[in-house]
């Protein structure tokens, strides 16, 4: 793929969470050093929340690559809609735990005498649990009890808690008030502005090896902040399409017309073909996109597919159109009858 084409040592904007191409925002920077305050005081709650995107996972596994294995037991849970005892067994199951038809009262024994055998190997357990705003107040009520387990005066269980911005409202439930007064500390992640998006992008492709090829222009830079809003998961496939745009062209600059062919490609392909919702109106001009230039037959199969999908997407443009019309030529002859 692009990654010959412009010898990066691995993918630069891959979706998954990789702890490797941690960018430390102000924002980030400030998150992580909560979580490893509290980490460093062995005990309460830690809630991390942020927008879809913004980087809570990664943050978490950043943290994760730092915990010294001889001292912390750590699990990561990912939560839906799960009701106290599911979350017992989930909790349970993530520290290799035997949970199968098991009692309520039998799980939290079994939970105790976990954490109780850690602690004599002198070693904390830490808990995340991601996608938190999905718990409901009895499930997060139930993490609190667990926060109880305790050996004299050290609690035997951590919680650090990632959700998204709902989170933070769940938490002023009245039947809540408990597990407020356990939180040392709290961070809402924000989108990048619009120098850390720039800042974002040079990291992590310096971190796959990039040597300004392609380079980027300053208005390519302003364009993918405006269209990505600063949020790192958006930053990341819109750049990771901006790189195989131009490998699949045999480009080796991205200016700001670049991005806005791709973005317009991006935001087509989620665009469903029946377009019933806009204003009743003449269809949009088709998008204009640049046409390829000049290609080897190298990856030729990779060239059709990527013309494959400008087709479609302009086939999805003017099917839109075509509905527009059809609605006003219908609207039209209803009037005159």
């Amino acid at each position: 793929m692009y990654k010959e084409f412009f010898k990066l040592d691995r993918k630069p904007f891959q979706l998954s969470p990789d702890p490797r191409f941690f960018f430390g925002s102000s924002i980030h920077k400030r998150a992580l050093a909560y979580l490893r305050y509290g980490l460093s005081q062995a005990e309460g709650f830690i809630a991390i929340t942020g927008e879809v995107g913004t980087g809570k996972t990664t943050l978490v596994r950043t943290l994760f690559r730092e915990l010294p294995e001889n001292e912390v037991v750590a699990a990561q849970i990912v939560t839906t809609q799960l009701q106290a005892d599911d979350l017992l067994r989930m909790v349970a199951q993530a520290f290799g735990l035997e949970v199968s038809g098991d009692s309520k009262s039998t799980l939290l024994a079994r939970l105790e005498k976990f954490l109780m055998n850690r602690a004599r190997e002198g070693k904390r357990v830490l808990l995340v649990v991601d996608e938190a705003q999905n718990l409901a107040p009895q499930a997060l009520e139930e993490l609190r009890m667990l926060s109880n387990f305790q050996v004299g005066d050290k609690p035997l269980l951590q919680s650090f808690l990632l959700g998204q911005a709902q989170f933070r409202r769940t938490l002023q439930h009245d039947d809540l008030e408990q597990l407020r007064q356990r939180f040392i500390a709290a961070c809402h992640l924000t989108p990048l502005n619009e120098q850390e998006t720039r800042e974002y992008i040079e990291y992590r492709l310096t971190t796959a090896g990039w040597k300004n090829d392609p380079a980027f222009s300053d208005e390519a830079f302003g364009e993918i902040h405006r269209y990505t809003q600063g949020i790192p998961r958006r930053i990341n496939n819109l750049a990771d399409r901006l790189l195989l745009f131009t490998f699949l062209e045999e480009r080796h600059d991205v200016d700001a017309d670049t991005v806005r062919t791709v973005a317009r490609e991006l935001e087509d392909e989620l665009t469903p073909m029946e377009d019933d919702t806009g204003p009743i109106g003449m269809p949009e001009a088709p998008t204009d996109y640049a046409m390829p230039a000049m290609y080897s037959w190298g990856n030729v199969e990779l060239r059709v597919a990527a013309l494959e999908s400008r087709v479609q997407a302009l086939e999805k443009s003017m099917h839109r159109g075509f509905s527009r019309v059809k609605r006003v030529l219908q609207q039209h002859n209803g009037v005159e009858e």
